[in-house]
């Protein structure tokens, strides 16, 4: 299941948070990362920041846009802090990895989070069909990149069943 999941980030611009996505990425077994527009990359930083997530950097793919990044998935879900004027229907993390999960059992799909300093666009949020917040301190509710990236890798992987089996190759003698 967790090969159909696809990380997309659209405008980084720090390299070093390109890498902390993959390693983020790496700890819960999801592999496909998709860049769209980075500002730099490949980069030494990002292989710094990769912490031995070295394989998912190489195997990212680059896009000229989003629409290109998820043109072959069937549901499509944009991360944002803030909650917006126009009204997608919002899901939390462990919501959103259960739909994402169900889903990709049979097709891709894909979770989009934006730039660092902004956000995704409403341009942007139109090719959502949902939107994923994370739900934190009201007054201080801008995730780091990599951070929000790792809360919703955790719950995929929990959702995923894979975790199960973790459990019980540490128990094993």
């Amino acid at each position: 299941m967790l090969e159909n999941i696809r990380i997309v980030l659209v405008g980084t611009t720090h390299p070093g948070n390109i890498g902390a996505v993959a390693r983020a990425m790496k700890n819960m077994m999801l592999e496909h990362l998709c860049l769209v527009e980075p500002k730099i990359f490949p980069s030494a930083d990002a292989t710094s920041g990769a912490s031995g997530a070295v394989d998912i950097l190489s195997a990212a793919k680059v896009c000229d846009s989003l629409q290109d990044a998820v043109a072959d998935c069937s549901i499509v879900i944009g991360a944002s802090a803030r909650h917006r004027t126009i009204s997608w229907p919002l899901l939390t993390p462990r919501v959103c990895a259960e739909k994402l999960a169900t889903e990709a059992r049979k097709q891709q799909v894909a979770l989009v989070f934006g730039r660092e300093n902004s956000g995704l666009k409403n341009s942007e949020l139109d090719q959502c069909q949902y939107l994923l917040n994370i739900p934190c301190n009201l007054e201080f509710s801008s995730l780091n990149l990599a951070a929000a990236v790792q809360v919703i890798s955790y719950e995929l992987f929990m959702a995923s069943g894979l975790s199960e089996d973790v459990d019980s190759e540490r128990e094993d003698p």
